[in-house]
């Protein structure tokens, strides 16, 4: 790893703009449509540049592959409480947020987060987006650990100087063989394949042993660049490279020396096969989002996995994490995997987190559920979605947005409920064969998300929820609906105005599981 480099003039400094990192006008996503030519410079924010909301400062903290030591969980526990709001935010890509940072606050913040090594190169701390198979090396499926594609691949980006032209929204995904990640949309993708490696980017996807996949990903990138310069239209990804300009990875590998074949069969949009469980050879299971619970894997060794109500968390709830192995692994569905314990230890920890506010059960009524930032944090919501946002059971992930943007929005099928400028919502579902509406009638916006998640008409009957209190005048928003307040680990001992109980997140968060692992 080289020496950190020299410290930017504008580190800790907000970035332009006070509604939202710069953006231009939304462009169509497929892959070779013409893109409008940007005008500015990405200004997506990081530890050390970053960007005012309307709740003040916000840091973007970039966790490779979501691997955190104990102290490093602990480091951003104090930063979250010292220098923010007192709550770190999940993204989709695994990384964290820090919100509500005050304006004098930004050079202690990064000088917590180099004494911890979260900023090994300052010049790069933005283009370190790596997302990994979150369970890779502890269930006994896929082809094994992928820290060491991991932590060469990163290595390499903060040893070059040229990689720090990448976009802070430039994406590597490693995948263990079993599938999970390789659709979260990676501008540079590798797949495991034993003693071989699938290395994808645009149109392109070549077969290259498994020791050079790391240089082969960062070759990649550097024939992305070029791509993008030859367009000259200032694209960030590699899906927004105009026609004409692919990505030509043959000629970059073979520049590099990296000997490489053909891999047709996995070009981008065709779903890898999933590699076996290696203790039984069959195929293996595994959905895309891994299930909160416990996860025995080979050995007699198991891994406790969580999630934050929305993706957010507070100081002590981070602290309440660490386990025996000294390592955390943040993934992509805003979720957390504590590897390291036996059977008893296992059970132990998940009793635990779920009492201190953690989603641990797949039938807690909160898992599945997401929502952007939303008002008062972000100027373009039209809405407080962390507040309207409804519990439910089972059935496709939910996200809630405050405005079209959609961000943090999850991948492949999912249902969209969308704030709009006439004070309702819009219930969508997206991401599979089609998009399909689904009617939201006056009150009735539980049923409708219900009926979206479970892939069936609006029925009272059939969604199972609970949240049928008849609205109280006095705590009801612009849209008619009741605040159903998510559970809150600071409020969970309080009641509301209207004598409802506040569901503690032991209670309601985690769900009525038994501890039962999964295999």
């Amino acid at each position: 790893m080289p020496p950190p480099a020299p410290i930017p003039a504008d580190q800790g400094k907000p970035t332009p703009g006070a509604n939202g990192p710069s953006r231009t006008p939304a462009t169509p996503s497929t892959p070779g449509t013409p893109r409008t030519p940007r005008t500015r410079g990405d200004a997506c924010p990081g530890a050390l540049r970053l960007h005012r909301a309307d709740d003040g400062l916000l840091a973007r903290l970039r966790l490779p592959g979501g691997i955190l030591t104990d102290r490093q969980v602990s480091a951003l526990a104090t930063a979250a409480e010292r220098y923010g709001d007192g709550h770190l935010t999940l993204t989709s890509r695994g990384n964290a947020e820090l919100r509500g940072i005050g304006d004098a606050c930004g050079g202690g913040l990064a000088e917590l987060l180099r004494h911890t090594a979260l900023l090994p190169s300052e010049r790069h701390e933005r283009i370190r987006n790596i997302v990994a198979s979150p369970l890779a090396g502890l269930d006994g499926r896929g082809h094994g650990s992928l820290l060491p594609w991991l932590r060469e691949l990163d290595a390499l980006l903060c040893g070059e100087d040229w990689t720090a032209a990448l976009s802070g929204r430039f994406l590597f995904v490693l995948d263990d063989g079993r599938g999970d990640v390789q659709g979260l949309g990676g501008d540079v993708t590798l797949l495991a394949r034993g003693e071989h490696a699938v290395v994808r980017a645009g149109a392109d996807a070549l077969h290259v042993a498994a020791d050079d996949a790391p240089r082969a990903a960062l070759e990649a990138a550097r024939a992305f660049l070029a791509a993008a310069s030859a367009a000259g239209t200032g694209a960030w990804r590699v899906r927004e490279l105009p026609p004409g300009h692919p990505v030509d990875l043959a000629a970059a590998l073979a520049a590099a020396g990296i000997p490489a074949t053909p891999a047709p069969d996995l070009a981008p949009g065709t779903p890898a096969t999933p590699a076996p469980d290696l203790a039984t050879g069959t195929p293996a299971t595994t959905g895309p989002a891994p299930a909160p619970g416990i996860l025995a894997g080979p050995g007699g060794t198991y891994a406790v996995l969580v999630a934050p109500v929305l993706g957010r968390l507070t100081g002590a709830q981070l602290r309440a994490l660490p386990g025996p192995s000294g390592e955390i692994r943040a993934t992509p569905w805003r979720g957390f995997v504590v590897p390291g314990f036996d059977e008893r230890g296992a059970r132990e920890k998940l009793r635990e987190l779920g009492g201190a506010g953690f989603i641990t059960a797949p039938d807690s009524p909160w898992a599945g559920v997401g929502a952007c930032t939303g008002r008062p944090g972000c100027a373009k919501a039209l809405a407080d979605v962390r507040r309207d946002a409804l519990p439910g059971t089972g059935g496709l992930p939910v996200h809630w947005s405050g405005c079209e943007r959609r961000c943090g929005h999850p991948h492949g099928e999912w249902v969209d409920v969308t704030a709009t400028s006439d004070g309702s919502y819009t219930v969508v579902v997206r991401g599979g064969a089609g998009e399909r509406q689904v009617p939201v009638l006056p009150g009735e916006l539980a049923e409708a998300v219900g009926a979206a998640r479970d892939g069936g008409p609006p029925d009272p009957d059939r969604t199972g929820r609970t949240h049928q209190t008849p609205p109280d005048p006095d705590r009801t928003d612009r849209t008619g609906r009741t605040h159903h307040t998510p559970p809150d680990p600071d409020r969970a001992d309080r009641t509301d105005r209207t004598d409802r109980t506040h569901h503690t997140p032991a209670a309601q968060a985690a769900g009525s599981g038994t501890g039962t692992p999964t295999r």
